[in-house]
């Protein structure tokens, strides 16, 4: 069954597995690591609160702001190429945080924190930045699950991005919970913490 079409955003594997070797959780299967694992390729897999969430591939405005975003930090903030440099980014990696494993579009580690990439399937170092591109069919996941997970962890920064609406949510972590710094909109130009020394036109995000 296809999330899109159905009336359920994500398709839990309980519907679709037996829950043989699964810890109980008051009658209820918990979903582990393997059974994350057995989801197909062409899927997004991702545990929270012991659920397995499966999304589809994003559609083309999704991959077309996830790109273009990376493309605008890559040099100048991972590559040091006319900005500070500092920053190992990289394209949805998958993040064992806890018992829960998230997959962000994008995420950032500072240098001094990670001052070099481990050889590795999933990072147990939280990022200090990491971007949510929206979909429909993923909304409700990045902004309610996986956005406490990231602020429970210390992640420092967040980004939320609506290719449809074409909107930056920009917000940083106050104590243990989300302060919203900023929504830009459009064709707005912004200097978005933390990649302040960037001047970032929003329009390349929604070019077609």
């Amino acid at each position: 069954m296809n999330p899109e079409s159905s009336g359920n955003p994500w398709t839990p594997l309980e519907e679709a597995r037996p829950a043989a070797h699964a810890p109980d959780m008051g009658g209820k299967r918990k979903a582990t690591y393997a059974d994350l694992e057995a989801v197909p390729p062409h899927r997004v897999a991702e545990l929270v609160d012991g659920e397995l969430y499966v999304s589809p591939r994003p559609a083309s405005p999704h991959a077309r702001a996830a790109g273009a975003l990376h493309g605008e930090l890559h040099g100048p903030f991972d590559r040091g190429r006319g900005g500070p440099g500092g920053w190992l980014l990289l394209f949805e990696p998958e993040l064992h945080l806890g018992e829960d494993v998230l997959v962000p579009d994008l995420a950032g580690w500072r240098r001094e924190r990670m001052p070099r990439m481990p050889q590795v399937v999933g990072f147990t170092l939280a990022p200090d930045w990491v971007c949510e591109v929206l979909s429909p069919s993923t909304a409700v996941l990045d902004r309610e699950m996986k956005m406490k997970v990231y602020a429970r962890e210390g992640v420092r920064h967040l980004w939320m991005v609506d290719p449809l609406p074409q909107v930056l949510e920009v917000y940083g972590l106050n104590s243990d919970r989300w302060e919203l710094r900023g929504t830009h909109t459009g064709q707005a130009r912004v200097h978005a913490e933390p990649f302040t020394s960037l001047l970032l036109e929003l329009g390349v995000l929604w070019e077609r």
